[in-house]
C-alpha cells in the first residue's frame, strides 16, 4: 500500500483503532492507567511528524496572495467562529460537551485538509501555503474564543499546573519541526527524513485514538448517548462550511481550485492540537476528549462526500 492510499483509507484505520481499542480497555480495566501513560508520548510523536509536513519556516508566502488569504482568514477566524458559537447555543449541550465542540470546532485543520485539497482537485500550493498562517492564527485566539464562548464553570476546570504539560506536548514537537526543518533548508539531504515521517501521521494518529478508547472505555459506555447527540452538530458544521466556501469564493471573485481548498480548509478541523488540552482536563471530564474523537471521526466520513460533492457539484470546472 502506498501512502496515498493510506490516506484515502485513514477513516476507517481510525474507527478500527477505536473499536478495538474499547475491546481492550473493556477487556483489561486494570490497563488504563498505562494506556493514558503511552498515550501522551504518542501524541508528541504524532504532532511531530505532522508539523514536520508544514512548511513552516515559509509563513510569508501564505500573505502574498491577499483575495485567497483574506477569504481563509475571514471564514476560519470570523464567520466559522460565530457560526458556532451559534449552534453550542441552539444545541444547549452541557458544560463538558459545549467545551469539547468549542475545542474542535473552533481550530482549522493544519494537516490532512492539504491531502483532501490535493484530492479535491483544489490548489494544493496554495493550501501548503496557508497552513502555517493558520496554525500561528489559531494557537493565538483559541483562548480568546473560550473565555467568550465557554462556560466559566468550564474554565474553571483548567488548572494553569495542568495546562502546562499538555501547552508543551503541542509547543515542543513545534519547535523540533521549525529546528528540522531550519536543518533540511540547509542540508538538503536531510529531506529523506521528511519523507519518512509522512508515512507516520496515519499510523500514529490511529495509534492515538486506540490509547483514548482503550484509556476510556468505561467513559464511552456512560457517555454514549452524549457522544451520540454531537453527531447532527458535526454534520451540520460540514454542510455549513461548505455553502460557507462557497459564498466566500464568489465574494472574493476565486477561481474553482482554490473554492476548493476554501472548502476543505473549512470543513475540515485540528482535533490533535487541541486533543492535549482536553486530556488535561480533570476526572470526570473526559467526555471532552471524546467529542473531539467523535468529530475527528465524523469529519473524515464527511471528507468523503466533500471529495465528490466539491469539485463536481459546489465548485465545478
Amino acid at each position: 500500500m502506498n501512502r496515498d492510499a493510506l490516506e484515502r483509507h485513514q477513516a476507517w484505520v481510525y474507527l478500527a483503532a477505536i473499536l478495538i481499542g474499547l475491546m481492550a480497555g473493556s477487556s483489561f480495566p486494570q490497563a488504563g492507567p498505562l494506556f493514558e501513560q503511552l498515550l501522551w508520548p504518542t501524541l508528541v510523536v504524532l504532532l511531530y511528524a505532522t508539523f514536520l509536513q508544514m512548511p513552516l519556516v515559509r509563513l510569508k508566502l501564505a500573505l502574498r496572495d491577499r483575495r485567497f488569504t483574506a477569504a481563509m482568514l475571514l471564514g476560519n477566524f470570523i464567520v466559522l467562529p460565530a457560526l458556532v458559537w451559534g449552534m453550542v447555543e441552539l444545541f444547549g449541550f452541557d458544560s463538558i460537551t459545549r467545551l469539547g465542540v468549542l475545542l474542535v470546532l473552533l481550530v482549522p485543520c493544519t494537516d490532512w485538509f492539504i491531502t483532501f485539497s490535493q484530492l479535491g482537485k483544489g490548489d494544493t500550493p496554495r493550501a501548503v501555503a496557508a497552513t502555517p498562517l493558520n496554525l500561528a492564527l489559531q494557537l493565538l485566539l483559541l483562548p480568546v474564543y473560550l473565555w467568550l464562548m465557554a462556560d466559566s464553570a468550564s474554565l474553571a476546570r483548567w488548572e494553569v499546573s495542568n495546562l502546562l504539560p499538555a501547552v508543551f506536548v503541542v509547543l515542543a514537537p513545534l519547535a523540533a519541526a521549525v529546528a528540522t526543518e531550519i536543518a533540511i533548508n540547509r542540508h538538503p539531504k536531510l529531506e529523506r527524513a521528511r519523507s519518512v515521517a509522512a508515512w507516520g501521521p496515519v499510523p500514529l494518529l490511529g495509534l492515538t485514538v486506540f490509547f483514548i478508547a482503550a484509556a476510556h472505555a468505561g467513559a464511552v459506555a456512560q457517555a454514549a448517548v452524549q457522544l451520540a447527540g454531537v453527531v447532527p452538530a458535526f454534520v451540520l458544521f460540514l454542510v455549513l462550511a461548505a455553502l460557507l466556501a462557497k459564498f466566500l469564493a464568489r465574494l472574493f471573485g476565486l477561481p474553482a481550485d482554490q473554492g476548493r481548498t476554501l472548502a476543505f480548509s473549512f470543513g475540515t478541523r485540528n482535533s490533535f492540537v487541541v486533543l492535549p488540552l482536553a486530556l488535561s482536563l480533570p476526572a470526570g471530564w473526559e467526555t471532552a476528549a471524546l467529542v473531539i474523537v467523535a468529530q475527528s471521526l465524523v469529519e473524515l466520513f464527511g471528507m468523503v462526500a466533500y471529495l465528490w460533492v466539491v469539485p463536481r457539484r459546489l465548485f465545478p470546472e
